[in-house]
């Protein structure tokens, strides 16, 4: 029997995901037959590091959202103890994470994504950085954190700017319109095509986590080129970024003059949400993969290194 440590909770703004995630991932892998440690996860990096070395599990189960979670820091640190972990390694998560760095990867690798540029708050608050409707977002936050949508006739923008507090750089994206969908990536594997509703202004934060925020359909209703097509970005996304495990690419649909539409990848999530009603369970449940053993899978193929 492998002992297996789920690190959750962590300090980022997704601390409350995780310790949900967490929860979960622990009751599915002690269902399916490991011996597990759980270990929240909080600002004393050292007794994180004690708690993985006394005793020393087999593998861990990263089940962290968010900054110092996915973004290549607790990675370094497993990989320093030389345990195995799940899901990408640490280049792989630190670019994911670093959404203009994955959006240049994803450009040199030819897959379709929205015209952004780089801002500073200060050039935000004196002007449009591109043509309205268009998006700004952290570059190193998940979960929709502090994503706003600026269109015509919209007065926020120097509101936005002076209140920013995600770091010195803004990322400013073309407004894409159309459909949500997402497709998760196993191993090498792209499992379906989910297509994500939401009453809310856009996929938020809230449509994300509140009860009844949004709404999944599995297969996603779109014409079957997209959905090929979509599978197809999302594993050449994941190859591209390096990333290892379990991730999950979101994209957008534009549908709006007519199927098939044209799609734009978002970005890859290397650390997707795992509750049982998550995205990755339920598009792994779709393809006849329960929770437990889709746990059981990540922990089996758990690695360090790059």
């Amino acid at each position: 029997m492998k002992r297996v440590a789920v690190l959750y909770g962590g300090i980022s703004a997704e601390r409350e995901v995780s310790l949900a995630t967490g929860a979960q991932c622990v009751a599915a892998l002690r269902e399916a037959g490991y011996e597990v440690a759980p270990i929240e996860v909080g600002e004393d990096l050292a007794a994180v590091i004690q708690a993985l070395t006394r005793p020393r599990p087999d593998a861990v189960f990263n089940a962290l959202h968010g900054r110092f979670g996915e973004d290549g820091c607790i990675q370094g640190v497993l990989d320093w103890l030389g345990i195995p972990y799940t899901h990408s390694g640490v280049r792989a998560s630190s670019l994911a994470m670093d959404k203009a760095a994955a959006k240049a990867v994803f450009a040199a690798a030819g897959l379709p994504v929205a015209p952004s540029r780089l801002v500073t708050r200060e050039e935000l608050e004196a002007e449009d950085p591109l043509p309205l409707p268009y998006v700004v977002k952290p570059v190193n936050e998940g979960s929709s954190v502090g994503v706003e949508i600026l269109r015509g006739g919209d007065n926020r923008r120097a509101q936005i700017a002076r209140t920013w507090r995600f770091g010195p750089r803004i990322l400013a994206e073309r407004y894409v319109p159309g459909r949500e969908l997402t497709v998760a990536v196993m191993g090498d594997r792209p499992l379906a095509v989910t297509e994500i509703a939401t009453d809310n202004t856009f996929y938020d934060y809230e449509a994300k986590y509140a009860e009844g925020g949004s709404r999944h359909t599995i297969p996603a209703p779109v014409h079957p080129e997209a959905a090929a097509r979509a599978m197809e970005i999302a594993l050449r996304a994941h190859q591209a970024l390096g990333c290892r495990g379990v991730s999950r690419a979101d994209l957008r649909y534009d549908d709006t003059r007519g199927e098939p539409g044209e799609l734009f990848l978002l970005e890859v999530n290397t650390q997707p949400g795992m509750t049982r009603t998550s995205l990755v369970p339920e598009q792994a449940a779709h393809v006849g993969i329960p929770f437990p053993a889709l746990c059981a899978w990540m922990v089996e193929n758990a690695r360090h290194g790059p």
